[in-house]
């Protein structure tokens, strides 16, 4: 992990960066050239360290900045806000201090808006998973309002513990914040971040998870309402035998900005990943991001790792980026490979539900349900796949699906 450098070092920040930052050049100041791994990104706790957001930099010229200014380098409350927690044995939900909470153990900041989060949290969420026996618990929270904020989560599942926990977030926001995971040896963790918030919201969030030896971690991301909604996984895959599957679903609608920058860093052997990563656009305006980036480290011989991104494009005017990378630093691995794919129906498909009596409307609602629906079965979760159904027949409620439109 790189080492923060002082504020004022713009060679070493990654907002100065191109493709995967830059590194002052050893014969001559103001000379750079491109760091050469994903892993040596700039990184610090400290919003000071960044340069301005210009949105020229590589981590942010695909996210509309001059949305997000609040966000990224503007005052912001840190401080607790109300949550609805389950009270489930096993899972431990409370608020600390952070000044006295430990953090930084799964990963720290890359980029200025999720140091200005790190900054600015005065409390942290503590939410602890024990207990080899499954477990369920729902975190809630609807009423943030639109006051600029920090948040700050640490999700700890202790070793060989087994538990799903849902942050469940709804209603008006203005929210900057760090989700920590901490997946302890043997354990098996699944995560799920549901953003259904309201059509102003502004959202921006970093997921950090650490995973151990032989432990799972299932991270599913589920971005529907918001107006621009960004949130970026990361995966250490620190010790032998870890394995995460990331999934993602989201619904793009008119003027809606959806982003996922996603990065796995295999750093040991015999580590597995799994990213898939699926999305519908529509409206006018509708915008979706992904950018997948793998790293398979020298370390981490007899890795198996894949990744995906898959866009179905309903209707004229949206705009899907899609950009898979991968980095392979050792010839032994079990397997990797990347693919991305963005267009509209598959004639095939409709001629064949056409054929058996199918109306072409109805025809392209059911494609696109199977299409999305693919991830929403992954969870694991009856109440959440229901909810999740739903939610996706909403959107297509407000679709025109017309035959000239593939």
């Amino acid at each position: 992990m790189t080492t923060a450098v002082p504020a004022g070092t713009p060679s070493q920040t990654l907002e100065t960066t191109g493709q995967h930052g830059f590194k002052a050049h050893s014969d001559g100041v103001g000379r750079f050239v491109p760091v050469q791994t994903r892993s040596e990104r700039f990184t610090s706790t400290n919003v000071d360290d960044f340069a301005a957001v210009t949105g020229r930099e590589q981590s942010w010229k695909l996210t509309p900045v001059d949305k997000l200014g609040e966000l990224i380098s503007g005052d912001l409350d840190g401080s607790a806000y109300a949550v609805d927690a389950d009270s489930v044995d096993g899972v431990s939900v409370a608020w600390a201090d952070a000044a006295s909470t430990e953090r930084g153990l799964a990963g720290i900041p890359e980029e200025r808006a999720a140091a200005n989060a790190w900054s600015q949290t005065a409390d942290v969420l503590r939410i602890d998973v024990s207990g080899e026996e499954k477990k369920r618990a729902v975190i809630r929270r609807s009423t943030l309002g639109t006051t600029p904020r920090a948040a700050h989560t640490v999700i700890t599942a202790a070793p060989f513990s087994s538990g799903l926990v849902i942050l469940d977030s709804a209603g008006q926001a203005k929210l900057t914040e760090n989700v920590e995971i901490v997946v302890g040896d043997g354990a098996h963790l699944t995560v799920v971040s549901v953003q259904g918030w309201d059509d102003d919201a502004l959202h921006l969030a970093a997921h950090f998870a650490k995973i151990g030896r032989d432990a799972k971690l299932k991270h599913v991301v589920v971005s529907l309402g918001g107006s621009v909604v960004r949130v970026n996984p990361s995966t250490h895959l620190a010790s032998e035998g870890g394995d995460i599957e990331a999934l993602g679903l989201y619904f793009s609608d008119a003027g809606q900005h959806l982003e996922q920058q996603v990065y796995v860093n295999h750093d040991a052997p015999h580590t597995r990943s799994r990213v898939t990563y699926k999305g519908a656009l529509q409206g006018q305006g509708a915008r979706s991001v992904w950018i997948g980036d793998v790293l398979i480290g020298q370390k981490a011989t007899g890795t198996d790792s894949y990744e995906q991104n898959r866009n179905l494009v309903l209707t004229d005017g949206t705009r899907a980026d899609s950009i898979p990378n991968l980095e392979i630093e050792t010839g032994d691995i079990a397997g990797a490979g990347h693919a991305s794919a963005t267009g509209r129906f598959d004639d095939e498909q409709l001629f064949y539900l056409q054929a058996r009596g199918i109306s072409e409307e109805e025809a392209r609602r059911l494609v696109v349900r199977g299409f999305l629906t693919e991830i929403v079965q992954q969870i694991d979760d009856a109440e959440l796949q229901e909810r999740l159904g739903t939610a996706i027949e909403a959107e297509l409620a407000g679709t025109t699906l017309s035959a000239g439109e593939r």
